[in-house]
C-alpha cells in the first residue's frame, strides 16, 4: 500500500497502523484524531464531509474528549472503520483528490497537543516477565528460589491508580512517603531516593461485562481495542518498606505515563510470535492456541537536563511469559466484570541480557552498578529534571507499525 499522505520511511505510523487517539487542535477543541507519519487527522471532519458514511458510526462519535464512545461500538464497527480509513489514504482515493478537506482536517503533529487517548476507569498492573521476576527475586529473596510458588502457575497482578495515569509528555513530581535504612529501627519520612522507570505495555479493553461473567483465551481478544506503551513509575525505597503484606502502594500510585496513540490489535496480527514454553503446565482456562505474543521492539532511553540521551535499554514484547490473553482469562475467571476503556499493564518487561532489563533496578543490580551515560554521569536511579524516554515498534517485511514514544520528566518533589 502506499498513501498520498507523505511520510518517513522510519515512521512508526505508516500505512499499515493507522492508530487512534484524541488531540487538542491547534489550542482551539478536542478531536478525535488519526495519524499518517507527522500528518494528524481529524476524524470527526471526515465523518461530518461523509466519507464515514454507513459504517455503523454514531453521529458526533469522534466529537469527544476520549476514545470510548467509538471503542465501545465493538470490533464488528471499529475493525471495518479502521480499513475504511486506511483506503482513504492511499493514492487515487477520493480524499486524495480533496484538497479542500484537507486544508481543514489534516494538521502537522507539532500544531496539535495529543491527550490522554480514554477515561480509564479501572487499571491492573500484571507482573508476567519471568526474567523480571526472577532478577528481582534474586535481589530481595533467596536466588536459588527466586520466583514465588504461584508465579508459573498464573499471571500474577494487582489493581493500580487509574487517576494518576497520564498521557505523554506530562512532567510528575518524585513522590515522598516513608522509607526504612538499612541502619535504623525506625523509618523515616522524605522523597524517594530510588525512583525508577518499568518498561510496560498495556491493553485496553473495548467491551463491559456482567459480575460473575469471565473471558476465556479463546475470545479474549475480541474484548482488547489495542495497545499503548505504558511507564509503571515505580519507588523502590517506598515499595520495600510498604509492600509486605498487600503489595504496592505509594510506590506506583503517584503517577504512570501511556503513550498517546493506541494501536490496534488488527495493526499488530503480522507480527504475531509464539510464546515461552510454559512449564508446568497451566491449567485447563490458562490453555490456549495460536500464537498470542507480539514482536515488538522496544527501547528506553534516559536523558538529564540539557544534556543528550543514552540509550539504556533495548526489549522484547514477545518475551512475556503470560500474554495478554492469560491475564484477561485470569483476571476474569473469579467473575470480575470489565468495562470499555480499563487498563492492563504487562508489568515490566526484561529479557534475558543485560541490555536488555527493564528496570534500573535491574540495569544497575539495586545501585551495585552504576550506570555510565554520554556525558559522564553515573545513575543508579532517575534524578530530578532527568527525562525518560520509551518507544516501541513492529518491522518485518518493510512494513513498520509502532507505538511513536512516551516521554516524562521528574520534577523535585512538592
Amino acid at each position: 500500500m502506499k498513501s498520498f499522505i507523505t511520510y518517513d520511511s522510519e515512521s512508526d505510523f505508516s500505512i499499515y497502523n493507522i492508530p487512534f487517539g484524541v488531540a487538542f487542535i491547534a489550542e482551539e477543541y478536542p478531536t478525535c484524531v488519526t495519524r499518517i507519519g507527522d500528518t494528524v487527522i481529524d476524524l470527526a471532519m471526515l465523518y461530518d464531509a461523509g466519507y464515514l458514511d454507513n459504517l455503523g458510526l454514531e453521529e458526533n462519535v469522534f466529537e469527544a474528549m476520549v476514545l470510548n464512545p467509538f471503542i465501545e461500538l465493538g470490533k464488528s464497527v471499529t475493525v471495518p472503520v479502521r480499513e475504511h480509513i486506511q483506503k482513504l489514504f492511499l493514492e487515487g482515493s477520493d480524499l486524495s483528490k480533496d484538497t479542500d478537506l484537507q486544508a481543514n482536517a489534516f494538521f502537522d503533529l507539532n500544531d496539535v497537543q495529543m491527550m490522554l487517548p480514554v477515561h480509564v476507569p479501572n487499571y491492573t498492573d500484571f507482573y508476567s516477565s519471568i526474567e523480571h521476576a526472577t532478577n528481582v527475586g534474586k535481589m530481595f529473596r533467596d536466588p536459588e528460589n527466586a520466583l514465588l510458588p504461584n508465579w508459573r502457575h498464573l499471571p500474577v497482578g494487582y489493581h493500580g491508580r487509574s487517576s494518576s495515569i497520564v498521557s505523554s509528555g506530562t512532567a510528575l513530581h518524585r513522590p515522598k512517603g516513608q522509607t526504612k535504612p538499612a541502619d535504623s529501627d525506625m523509618p523515616v519520612f522524605g522523597p524517594s531516593k530510588r525512583l525508577d522507570f518499568e518498561l510496560e505495555m498495556a491493553f485496553i479493553t473495548n467491551t463491559y461485562t456482567e459480575l460473575g461473567d469471565s473471558v476465556t483465551t479463546e475470545n479474549a481478544e475480541d474484548h482488547i481495542f489495542g495497545m499503548v506503551l505504558f511507564n509503571d513509575w515505580s519507588a523502590r525505597d517506598l515499595q520495600k518498606w510498604e509492600y509486605v503484606p498487600l503489595g504496592p502502594f505509594l510506590a506506583k500510585n503517584f503517577g504512570s505515563s501511556v503513550s498517546p496513540w493506541i494501536v490496534t490489535l488488527e495493526a499488530l496480527d503480522p507480527f504475531r510470535v509464539a510464546g515461552p514454553k510454559q512449564d508446568p503446565e497451566v491449567l485447563p482456562y490458562l490453555k490456549y492456541e495460536g500464537e498470542k505474543n507480539f514482536d515488538i521492539n522496544l527501547q528506553v532511553g534516559l536523558t538529564p537536563q540539557d544534556s543528550e540521551e543514552t540509550v539504556v535499554c533495548n526489549s522484547n514484547f514477545k518475551y512475556m511469559y503470560w500474554n495478554m490473553a492469560q491475564q484477561l482469562a485470569h483476571h476474569t475467571v473469579n467473575g470480575c466484570n470489565i468495562e470499555v476503556g480499563d487498563m492492563y499493564a504487562s508489568g515490566t518487561i526484561s529479557g534475558k541480557d543485560e541490555n536488555s532489563y527493564g528496570s534500573m533496578l535491574e540495569i544497575s543490580w539495586s545501585g551495585q552498578k552504576p550506570v555510565k551515560l554520554k556525558d559522564g554521569q553515573e545513575r543508579s536511579f532517575i534524578e530530578d529534571y532527568d527525562t525518560v524516554t520509551m518507544r516501541g515498534w513492529s518491522e518485518k517485511d518493510g512494513k513498520r507499525v509502532g507505538f511513536g514514544e512516551v516521554v516524562t520528566q521528574i520534577l523535585p518533589a512538592k
